[in-house]
């Protein structure tokens, strides 16, 4: 592994600096701990618009993308550079990871060219907010299990059904939906993506509560949405391969996009010294800083693991499944350090006021962990892959392959 810039990445990142001096502010270590890409409010989504104009103007959004589509044709590896200097200063949360990183270079290959010249570019300046609508109350983690139903009307189609866990769609504008078109066949192969509007009435986005106090995700009740043709992205049942691309670009962003932010063991031996433990600063006791040693070691392994990532972009080879390592290991090592952060802290992590926010923090991070270590794929789905595409193991039984899903 190479963790130190080539001369061309040591100058992007100068000029990615220069420009982020100059446009933002670098963090003080003040502000409120929260998803790195779910707004708050209204006011935070209206910072996120302008920050994301601001950059498109300037060349700095969608790198990765080619500049046909209005991208810079920037190497991955540029883009984690990026992400990694943006990193450092208080700038809006990054809502438009999913259209950028997930609908945008979908509808580079599946898109009509009405479709890419009507997405890419309103994608791009952050005019438009796009949510993934995926997943269903019972589908669990089997996406192909969906029951949302797309049937043909004329020259268009009626879509119902039901959806959950969307990450911002109370704030999203547009949609990347994947409804079944045909039971009478495999689960697979009756699927078709399209890609709506949320301003429609027939669409109503409900927030969820999560026992963080927060309510980031969603459920979605569709009720007999009537869209074109020209709403479908890609061929007819074959939406489990648009949904493949969709899902191999969320993996990419994940890769290279995965906030630095969050609890880390510094944060917890800055905590450490400042409480007591027994009449003493808590650092002086033997098992808090066996604890804190654990958790930096693991933290350090998860870093590592992520710069063989990098190191492979650096090269311009793609990714491989190292991401599911970190994905599987960093949910539950967030959910141990905040359990431990409160542990620490007392009763003050039970405060939720804004002046104690400093403790406040590792309530976020014990009651949020859970939901981070479903969204994306669940452990159970990230241990699949890495026993069957990393350790070769045998592939899981799958019974319902080749019959009808109106026969499940």
């Amino acid at each position: 592994m190479d963790f130190s810039d080539n001369p061309e990445e040591a100058a992007f990142r100068a000029r990615a600096r220069a420009w982020l001096d100059a446009n933002a502010t670098v963090r003080d270590g003040s502000e409120k701990v929260q998803d790195h890409f779910m707004a708050r409010d209204a006011a935070e989504v209206a910072r996120a618009r302008d920050w994301q104009a601001r950059k498109a103007k300037a060349g700095w959004a969608g790198l990765t993308w080619p500049r046909e589509f209005g991208g810079q044709g920037a190497t991955p590896i540029e883009q984690v550079i990026w992400n990694q200097e943006e990193g450092r200063y208080a700038v809006p949360p990054n809502v438009f990871l999913i259209g950028i990183g997930l609908v945008g270079p979908t509808v580079m290959i599946h898109g009509t060219e009405d479709q890419k010249k009507t997405v890419l570019p309103r994608a791009l300046t952050g005019e438009d907010i796009w949510c993934q609508l995926f997943s269903e109350p019972a589908a669990g983690s089997d996406l192909a299990g969906i029951r949302t139903r797309a049937r043909r009307d004329g020259d268009g189609w009626v879509i119902s059904g039901q959806k959950v866990w969307t990450s911002g769609a109370h704030y999203s504008t547009h949609g990347i939906l994947l409804a079944r078109s045909n039971p009478q066949v495999p689960k697979h192969k009756g699927l078709t993506m399209f890609l709506v509007e949320l301003s429609d009435p027939a669409i109503e986005a409900r927030p969820i509560r999560q026992i963080s106090g927060g309510a980031s995700f969603n459920e979605v009740f569709i009720d007999n949405l009537r869209v074109p043709d020209s709403a479908r992205l890609g061929g007819e049942s074959e939406g489990w391969k648009v949904a493949l691309t969709t899902l191999m670009n969320e993996r990419f962003s994940i890769s290279i996009g995965r906030a630095t932010g969050g609890a880390r063991a510094e944060d917890l031996i800055a905590l450490a010294r400042r409480v007591e433990r027994n009449g003493r600063p808590a650092i002086e006791d033997g098992e808090v800083r066996a604890r804190i040693a654990d958790f930096t070691a693991r933290q350090r392994g998860l870093e590592f693991t992520s710069y063989r990532v990098m190191t492979s972009l650096s090269r311009g080879e793609a990714p491989g499944e190292e991401g599911s390592i970190g994905k599987l290991l960093l949910g539950r090592l967030r959910q141990e350090m905040g359990a431990f952060g409160m542990e620490l802290a007392g009763t003050a992590a039970g405060i939720s006021a804004a002046a104690q926010d400093d403790v406040a923090r590792w309530r976020n991070e014990y009651l949020t962990a859970p939901g981070n270590r479903i969204a994306g794929g669940s452990d159970e789905i990230q241990r699949t892959i890495i026993g069957e595409r990393i350790l070769g193991l045998p592939p899981e039984i799958r019974v319902d392959k080749d019959v009808a899903f109106s026969e499940l």
